[in-house]
């Protein structure tokens, strides 16, 4: 029976996760994150063995969270890099060693199999993995059964096996490189994750989720607000380094323009570009639309609808913020930033407008 086949009886008979129980850990609304979402609560309470493919950055270890989460199993997620560990190092950290085993080993541990007993191991860029060890994991794979290096007696172990790498895994068996033996064994159930650059539509999810997470770890941190210019511009980026290369644009928003509104030419120059941004008073990249002298002057509330029809989905409280920001920075710019006469253009009182101005961090020489 081909892996394919098997894949197809497991998704089939399996009984599905509910999908917001994996939305907590897998963040995007796009087709092939919808049906990854699917592949992962399809497999997610069976013990197949699940390949993990993707480019490097794209959130393949939250693919491996997620499916443990579901899993229902009570162990730990025991996650290992075998890329990060030298290869002489790899079959201890995996195995655990006896006290004595070698040099140094003055006293017994556990290795990281062990410690997923109950649980599920996750070995990230097994890819990697030096072919002698290849063939002691497939060992323990058709066993259930380890033993730790300098120990005499095996012991069984239960986990559940998740796998990962960003190589081409057929190259490497038919190159010689990986055993195609472990291959079919570890890839019982493949899952793919997509490049951020084929699901960029997904963006405002993601940042939104690691501002959250990062405003929980960083209470005190002032949180840059991105405009539809700017995530306009992030959509148009190729994303060489996936969601990691996302979070680092982030963390540069959050040191270079704390509680400011992030814009299309600060995403271009000063987060990708790495530029320092200019002083907040010189700071004129938004857009400058005409002053709302009149109501008759503005768009009629009408034409959304046709604009609506033209698109699948919108951001409406983003949408409506980058609204009031433009025309509140059209009405201090007419009145050369007096407050008080830019509040009676857009009959807001003089406190409102000042509120808003700080919730949107606009931050002009203003003349109060």
């Amino acid at each position: 029976m081909t892996t394919q086949w098997i894949a197809r009886d497991i998704s089939a008979h399996a009984i599905p996760v509910p999908v917001n129980l994996i939305d907590r850990v897998i963040v995007g609304e796009t087709a092939p994150m919808r049906q990854l979402k699917r592949m992962i609560s399809a497999v997610a309470v069976s013990d197949a063995a699940v390949l993990v493919r993707g480019p490097t950055g794209a959130g393949k270890e939250l693919v491996a969270e997620a499916l443990h989460r579901a899993s229902g199993r009570s162990g730990a997620l025991v996650a290992v890099n075998c890329a990060a560990i030298p290869a002489e190092l790899l079959e201890s950290e995996l195995f655990g060693h006896e006290k004595g085993a070698f040099t140094g080993a003055e006293k017994a541990r556990p290795g990281r199999i062990e410690q997923a007993a109950g649980g599920t191991l996750f070995l990230d860029e097994i890819g990697d993995m030096p072919l002698a060890l290849q063939a002691k994991l497939l060992r323990v794979l058709e066993t259930r059964r380890i033993q730790r290096l300098g120990g005499t007696s095996e012991q069984m172990v239960d986990f559940r096996l998740v796998t990962a790498t960003h190589r081409d895994l057929n190259a490497a068996v038919a190159a010689g490189d990986f055993r195609a033996d472990l291959f079919y064994r570890i890839s019982v159930f493949p899952l793919s994750v997509p490049s951020l650059a084929e699901r960029t539509a997904d963006i405002p999810l993601i940042l939104a989720r690691l501002i959250e997470d990062y405003s929980a770890a960083n209470p005190a941190a002032e949180i840059p607000h991105f405009d539809l210019g700017a995530l306009r511009a992030l959509s148009a980026h190729p994303w060489p380094g996936n969601i990691r290369e996302l979070k680092n644009v982030l963390m540069r928003a959050f040191v270079m323009l704390p509680g400011r509104m992030v814009t299309a030419r600060h995403v271009r120059d000063n987060l990708l570009g790495m530029e320092m941004p200019a002083p907040e008073d010189e700071d004129f990249s938004l857009p400058e639309p005409p002053a709302p002298a009149e109501k008759g002057d503005l768009p009629d509330p009408s034409q959304f609808h046709d604009a609506l029809s033209r698109l699948n989905d919108i951001d409406l409280r983003g949408y409506i913020r980058d609204i009031e920001v433009a025309l509140i920075e059209a009405a201090l710019d007419k009145r050369q930033g007096n407050v008080a006469q830019a509040a009676d253009a857009l009959r807001l009182r003089r406190t409102t407008l000042i509120e808003k101005m700080k919730k949107f961090g606009i931050r002009r020489g203003l003349v109060a």
